[in-house]
């Protein structure tokens, strides 16, 4: 038993993993390719890319509830069933993207200028979007076909299109780019082509098979609700996450040039180690769901036990490794001595608490599979309201520069992913989320 538990996890975290890895590889892809046409261009992308990945990840939670209520059915033996939920996420998901994208389409100037752009690289990030932003259809239609394939436990597919998209993407940007000349543009008209070649094969996947059980394929208003009600509680605990983010940049600003660069850095570490942790609780959604639509409210507490342990083993083990190697890990992202020493003394705080983000992340998996996303929505907007006051405090009390930053990661690491893990506690104790059928 013991075993076949370990195994199920890993052929379902170890692909979950590698997808999730090859999602910022568009973005470097990008940079890279951008970066040889000077600071300009490379600065548009900054404030364009960091709109579109906005968006994507406000939207994620149509990965995350597809995946919970195919999975229940799946359990359930409903293969039927699960087909045709997985099908109309994906409607909703065409639907959504291509509403989303024709808004930031048109507001793309003055959302450029609203995260900080002007002149050269407002014209710069303007051309990015206006090429990128028709790939978000594509894009969201990848988050809802990922979630219904992992929801039928296939974690292969969706990596196997990641680690493709992302290969196309920048084979795309040097054609584009510099064999066309069409400069920041053709790097938006690459990630877009992409996007939407993977959406289109992820939803023909899922389509194929859904044909195979004699599911329907045509969009239903009531099966398109179904997925949005679903959706919405995860949707909120998404915006809470973003905005406790967001809050964290905007403190670390106030601190001066040296925080903010030593916080990006930090940021894109830990974002990094998140990534290990996020593969445990992708695994944790299909598995969990599962259990339960069989009505195996057992199994789930046991393998919910099981990835608990592995998640704080990986947590206790990578927070190790980042204190063992900061100095040169940060020496790699800078050459700045104040920064590298910033960065240090960051990834320190990150060392020492990543077994606190270890067991958030699983557990916050192991509810989106049980399908409690109305409670993660109140848990979410109660975490945001105990870590507001304490980065605004840091913001307004604490030293410049490192020192600062210092604080800020504390609070971040101990107040904001501390109240995650008490209320999650508090969820895990009970056995209201051991909803079965």
């Amino acid at each position: 038993m013991s075993h076949s538990l370990n195994r199920r996890i890993l052929e379902l975290a170890l692909p979950a993993f590698a997808a999730l890895v090859a999602q910022p590889l568009f973005v470097m892809a990008d940079t890279a390719i951008v970066g040889q046409l000077g600071t300009v261009p490379l600065a548009g992308l900054g404030v364009g890319s960091t709109l579109t990945l906005a968006l994507v990840g406000v939207f994620v939670f149509l990965a995350y509830g597809s995946t919970a209520t195919v999975a229940r059915l799946v359990g359930a033996n409903r293969e039927k069933d699960a087909a045709e939920s997985g099908v109309q996420a994906m409607w909703l998901a065409l639907v959504l993207g291509a509403a989303v994208g024709v808004v930031s389409w048109g507001f793309a100037p003055q959302l450029a200028a609203w995260l900080g752009a002007d002149g050269a690289v407002h014209e710069q990030a303007v051309a990015y979007l206006h090429w990128s932003l028709p790939g978000l259809p594509g894009m969201f239609l990848v988050l809802a076909a990922t979630g219904t394939l992992r929801g039928m436990a296939d974690g292969r597919t969706p990596m196997v299109l990641a680690i493709g998209a992302a290969v196309l993407n920048l084979v795309g940007d040097v054609v584009l780019v510099f064999g066309l000349g069409m400069g920041i543009a053709g790097s938006g008209a690459a990630t877009a082509f992409a996007e939407t070649l993977m959406g289109l094969t992820a939803a023909g996947i899922v389509a194929r098979g859904a044909a195979g059980v004699g599911a329907g394929w045509r969009p239903r208003l009531a099966g398109m609700r179904t997925s949005l009600l679903v959706g919405v509680p995860l949707l909120i605990r998404t915006l809470a996450l973003r905005a406790a983010l967001l809050l964290t940049t905007w403190t670390a600003a106030r601190s001066g040039a040296v925080a903010l660069a030593a916080h990006q850095v930090g940021f894109t570490i830990w974002s990094f180690l998140q990534y290990v942790l996020d593969a445990l609780a992708i695994a944790g959604q299909t598995l969990i769901g599962q259990a339960l639509g069989a009505s195996s409210p057992g199994e789930a507490r046991a393998l919910a036990r099981r990835m608990t342990g592995w998640s704080l083993c990986a947590g206790l083990l990578l927070g190790i490794a980042t204190l063992l190697i900061r100095d040169p890990l940060a020496a790699l992202f800078t050459p700045d001595p104040e920064v590298r020493d910033a960065v240090a003394a960051v990834l320190v705080v990150i060392g020492c608490t990543l077994v606190i983000a270890s067991w958030v992340t699983l557990f916050d998996g192991v509810l989106i599979g049980a399908g409690d996303g109305p409670y993660l929505a109140r848990a979410s907007l109660i975490t945001l309201a105990v870590y507001a006051p304490l980065a605004l405090a840091v913001a307004w009390f604490a030293p410049e520069g490192a020192p600062g930053l210092i604080w800020l990661w504390l609070a971040f690491t101990i107040g904001f992913m501390g109240a995650r893990a008490a209320t999650l506690w508090w969820r895990e104790r009970s056995d209201a989320w051991l909803v079965t059928g």
